[in-house]
């Protein structure tokens, strides 16, 4: 099992004829199932040409109707990927996983609204996050394919890098993932903590799940209620930016505390309230998996 794709999922590439969706594309192709996962691309002034052998459409729509695409993964520069995800909803796609960074907030403001004004079901990822992956399924974003395995173990983050940190100390433990999520981190996202969770949380395959958050906003505390009322199997949190400055953003967009709110105290104390195994300590991360599960 797996949440949000799988070996049967079929991919459309926003941005395929720059070089950065042209490369994680290629990568994205090469493992797994993803020569039958990525099916298209889309250009609107390169409509009928190809990447190696990836059909190229002139809009998301047409690709859709021409091979059954259910995603589509943004690569699109930041002035205008938030058009690229409209038309992506617009064309009601199922999942939408933007990979760009550094897309004005505004823009996903408005995104996001329009969104809800005309319940759009389309689930966003992102942006700025580094993707999804199911383990010897499919991947579709950015993440080292070779370092994740199957196994029981769901894994969301704010953080790219330390999605990779985990993975990487769970693989070593002979510890896999059932599916890795990078939920973004940028002050306004698509999904969240909590529809993660509750994802993970219906999922029969995933025994325990590790989230790794971050100074700044309220996703963590939300996500700390929602693990109390509904998760009843183990959570692993750690919480980065635990010596961070207020005033001064860390990394990502995101991750700033302002108004003594944010801070990774508070954050950390509301998860442990709600019943999760805190880690203080990212090289402690893949161990304390192993301890839940009783490796």
């Amino acid at each position: 099992m797996s949440i949000l794709i799988d070996r049967n999922t079929r991919v459309i590439t926003q941005g395929i004829t720059g070089k950065t969706g042209q490369f994680h594309t290629r990568m994205c192709r090469d493992y797994a199932n993803g020569r039958s996962c990525f099916v298209a691309g889309v250009h609107p002034k390169k409509a009928g040409e190809d990447f190696e052998g990836i059909p190229i459409f002139a809009s998301v729509g047409d690709a859709k109707a021409a091979t059954g695409a259910t995603a589509s993964v943004i690569y699109v520069p930041p002035a205008g990927a938030a058009g690229a995800i409209w038309e992506a909803v617009e064309a009601d796609l199922e999942l939408v996983i933007c990979i760009t960074e550094g897309i004005p907030v505004r823009d996903m403001i408005e995104v996001r609204d329009r969104m809800r004004k005309l319940r759009k079901q389309t689930v966003l990822v992102g942006p700025n996050c580094p993707g999804v992956i199911t383990p010897g399924g499919a991947k579709v974003g950015i993440m080292p394919g070779h370092i994740h395995t199957p196994g029981p173990v769901g894994v969301v983050s704010r953080s790219g890098t330390l999605t990779y940190e985990v993975v990487g100390q769970l693989t070593g433990r002979g510890i896999g993932q059932t599916s890795c999520v990078g939920i973004g981190g940028d002050p306004v996202i698509g999904t969240n903590f909590v529809d993660v969770l509750g994802l993970f949380s219906a999922d029969p395959a995933t025994r325990a799940i590790m989230m790794i958050g971050e100074i700044g906003g309220t996703a963590e505390e939300e996500a700390a209620t929602f693990i109390k009322a509904h998760v009843k199997k183990p959570v692993v949190a750690f919480i980065c930016g635990q010596t961070a400055p207020p005033g001064r953003r860390m990394g990502h967009a995101g991750a700033i505390i302002a108004g003594g709110k944010g801070t990774a105290a508070e954050k950390m104390q509301a998860l442990e309230a709600a019943g999760a195994t805190l880690v203080r300590s990212p090289a402690d991360m893949g161990a304390t998996v192993a301890r839940v599960l009783g490796r």
